[in-house]
């Protein structure tokens, strides 16, 4: 059974109608990705099923008991709070059904038996039941091991956090709820490299049902079983990650442009047919009147792909041969150091993408190759002849109280792109933008309208060198993908910040990455080469760390060998140890001729002295022999 079901849901904003009929079913350990146009109404279908708002017909069912938690693409938070106090806000409900548990069971310790006494007996154990359900006895003990599964500091505040950061603590909050459906909408904004792959690998290990929505085309095919696509108000699936989507989804285009203009030119037929007048008055052809009738409302109905945006950037005049020179370039802010001992050199033509951990210091890096910040160390030569369009992350050049053709062209109705005059409404129908939106302010345009409104008046200003800080937040995929394929055909210098891996792939030819403590090294190629050649340098590296450390190690048993036989046995020792053998055999002859003597004991008679003293040199031996046998063992041992 579905944990989640829409049937005929229909949603319209305006006249545009979001939702057409369209159908929905969530399975449980589904993880589901959903796709579309900007503008289209994924957050709309997510807020449906999140069930914060309602569609406007069409039937919505659910499991009973079903827990889904919904995180939105900019969780707010008390920037006062700490990390402990937002993630424990998830189980609010669970503590409120603890503190009327604690009330309840206070109010009866004062409680008479009788009917009021009854009565909360009767509402204590309808809370322990919902306690028991929710697991939330322990509820201090969960928040913790849920911190802890996602790395966070309990005690730290919400407001000293960056951005991705806080958007850890979004996914704990929602996460210690242990919810059976999970809903997320832009999960990767913010996150860099190692916090995407780290989400990854959570949404994958989860149970849960997963519905979220992304534009990372890398991440839709880590993540999600199934793919489903909000196109012209329907809700179409396709199992499989985003990959067998693409090849799926232009088979499908092909068989609908076809039977689109099967349709056409029936269609043609029959009007070139009803226009003949006599003949069909004559023919008495009521059916075929009333299926013309029909075809043209069904042909008024039909709602057409979406044009795609049409990107064309000004191509500028060719800028020098080199367009940047850094040598030996170190930046510092305070006692930290963004850049050590950085050198480059950036060439016409080139597209570079920067990637590292947020606060790695990208745009400090970007702005010390364009010269607008200089280095506390080290040289920068800016090449000749730079024109530069700049297309900022946080959009901070587009004034929300302006019209879009205001933005574009400022007191003109005109644009010129290479060398062309183009009406303003023109260049924004380009871009997807209706003549009637082009005198709204830029405020009433969503996330990814203002990012593709920044491309327009990007591009409309003559430019060779395009600087590009993440311009793939809240784009959709088509133009995303129109994107790519213009920055690809491009003639000028691309310098690329972004955290798409498919983008980078697409377009980058060099990838300068941060390597830690300020060190930034390039490499050949997009995100993917990077990836390899670091992973093989960082092998090849720990490789040669260990054959060097085996050196070093046989180098040292070597020496400590030659320094403990050298110890052990010097020269002196050497000598010793050859002289002994024939010291003992003489000592032993010694001893042997004393003996005799002294066995035959005319020596007494002849020399009592003579006799005392061989006596007692026979008994010398015996010790001198002892201590020389046990100095031969020991060299020997020492040798060996």
């Amino acid at each position: 059974m579905s944990l989640y079901t829409i049937t005929g849901a229909q949603l319209a904003f305006g006249h545009v109608a979001l939702l057409d009929h369209a159908d929905f079913s969530l399975e449980a350990g589904e993880r589901v990705g959903l796709i579309g146009r900007n503008g289209a109404g994924k957050s709309s279908l997510l807020k449906i099923v999140a069930d914060l708002t309602k569609p406007d017909d069409g039937l919505v069912t659910r499991q009973q008991g079903l827990t889904s938690v919904y995180v939105p693409q900019e969780p707010e938070f008390d920037t006062d709070d700490t990390v402990f106090e937002a993630v424990a806000a998830g189980l609010t409900h669970a503590r409120e059904l603890l503190d009327q548990y604690d009330a309840v069971a206070n109010q009866l310790a004062d409680e008479p038996e009788g009917p009021e006494h009854d009565a909360l007996m009767s509402r204590m154990n309808t809370l322990q039941s919902a306690l028991d359900h929710s697991d939330a006895w322990n509820w201090s003990t969960r928040v913790a091991t849920t911190l802890q599964q996602i790395g966070l500091n309990g005690e730290a505040r919400v407001g000293s956090l960056s951005g991705g950061m806080q958007k850890r603590v979004a996914l704990a909050r929602a996460l210690v709820v242990q919810p059976d459906v999970l809903l997320l909408d832009e999960p990767t904004n913010h996150l860099d490299f190692d916090g995407i792959r780290w989400l990854e690998e959570l949404l994958v290990s989860l149970r849960a049902g997963l519905l979220f929505i992304t534009h990372d085309r890398a991440f839709l095919d880590r993540v999600a079983t199934r793919i489903v696509e909000l196109d012209r108000g329907r809700l179409l699936s396709y199992p499989g990650n985003f990959s067998a989507y693409q090849t799926r989804k232009a088979q499908q285009l092909e068989v609908e442009q076809v039977e689109a203009a099967k349709f056409d030119k029936l269609l043609a037929q029959e009007e070139v047919w009803i226009r003949k007048g006599v003949e069909a008055r004559r023919t008495r052809s009521v059916g075929r009147i009333a299926r013309l009738v029909q075809m043209r409302n069904e042909r008024a109905e039909r709602r057409n792909v979406q044009g795609n945006v049409k990107l064309d950037v000004g191509q500028g005049e060719k800028s020098g041969k080199i367009v940047a020179e850094l040598t030996d370039v170190t930046k510092r802010y305070g006692s930290r150091t963004v850049v050590d001992n950085f050198t480059a050199t950036v060439m016409r033509g080139d597209k570079i993408g920067f990637v590292g951990p947020n606060g790695a210091g990208k745009t400090t890096l970007l702005k010390m190759i364009l010269g607008e910040l200089p280095p506390d160390e080290g040289t920068v030569r800016i090449g000749t002849n730079l024109q530069v369009a700049y297309f900022d992350q946080m959009r901070a050049q587009l004034d929300l109280d302006k019209s879009l053709a205001d933005t574009i062209s400022p007191g003109s109705e005109w644009v010129e792109v290479n060398g062309q005059k183009k009406h303003v409404m023109s260049y924004l129908g380009d871009f997807l933008f209706a003549p009637e939106r082009a005198r709204s302010p830029v405020k009433s345009l969503s996330g990814g309208e203002r990012n593709r409104l920044l491309l327009a008046r990007l591009f409309a200003r003559p430019a060779n060198v395009l600087v590009l800080d993440e311009p793939t937040n809240d784009l959709d995929i088509p133009t995303l993908e129109l994107l790519e394929e213009l920055l690809t055909e491009y003639d000028g210098t691309v310098l690329l910040v972004s955290h798409d891996r498919a983008f980078l792939d697409n377009v980058a030819t060099s990838v300068i990455a941060s390597e830690g403590a300020g060190k930034w090294r390039e490499y050949v190629g997009g995100f993917t080469d990077w990836q390899i050649q670091r992973d093989r340098s960082q092998q090849m590296a720990q490789e040669a760390q260990k054959e060097a450390a085996k050196e070093v190690a046989a180098k040292d048993t070597g020496a400590a060998r030659n320094t403990q036989r050298s110890a052990k046995l010097s020269f002196k020792d050497q000598r010793e140890l050859e002289a002994l053998p024939a010291k003992i055999a003489a000592l032993e002859a010694e001893q042997k001729t004393i003996g005799a003597q002294l066995e035959d004991g005319s020596v007494f008679a002849k020399d009592a002295q003579e006799g005392t003293r061989l006596t007692e040199r026979y008994a010398a031996i015996d010790e001198e022999l002892l201590i020389a046998l046990e100095r031969w063992d020991e060299l020997e041992n020492k040798r060996k």
